[in-house]
């Protein structure tokens, strides 16, 4: 595989955002790159990535997800692994995201956020995948949710990780 081929962190949030934001409707490179924070053509590069990696298939233009769910739930961590950083205000991810926080408890001091102005949230920082996540999260409630999962893989403890990867699942078989 030449080394443009290789995933890229951007090209899981694309993928994610064709099961959460186009279930059923067609969409366009231009709708991708406005709904994500991203450029036309680094969608389009995501796309070309997500097909040499057997987690696209051009033909129905839509991801793999037998696929792409095996590589969330068993690679991402180590491909795109990332470490708490800095207190900082951000939006909240992770376990201290909605979709965890009910069913982890947490100490005040251990919330985890991606840095951001539209966040209100003090935390330690957790590096998003791609600099346009907090903002097209807002407009986006289920692929918020689907990327707060992938970040308590990246950087949750053992029972973060096993409830994240069971709810991951559930929801990636039902979007």
């Amino acid at each position: 595989m030449k080394s443009g081929n290789r995933l890229k962190p951007q090209d899981v949030i694309v993928l994610l955002k064709l099961i959460t934001g186009y279930k059923d409707k067609q969409w366009r490179y231009s709708d991708l790159a406005k709904d994500l924070q991203m450029s036309q053509s680094e969608v389009h590069s995501a796309i070309k990535r997500a097909h040499s990696s057997q987690l696209y298939e051009p033909l129905t233009k839509r991801p793999i997800r037998a696929n792409l769910t095996e590589f969330l739930l068993s690679g991402l961590k180590y491909v795109f692994y990332s470490e708490p950083g800095k207190q900082s205000v951000g939006v909240p991810t992770a376990h201290s995201a909605p979709l965890l926080k009910k069913s982890i408890v947490s100490e005040k001091g251990d919330q985890y956020v991606w840095p951001s102005q539209l966040g209100k949230v003090k935390g330690l920082a957790i590096e998003p995948l791609h600099p346009g996540v907090p903002k097209a999260c807002i407009k986006d409630k289920e692929l918020y949710h689907l990327l707060t999962l992938l970040d308590a893989l990246r950087v949750g403890r053992a029972r973060e990780k096993e409830i994240a990867k069971k709810i991951l699942a559930e929801k990636l078989g039902t979007l």
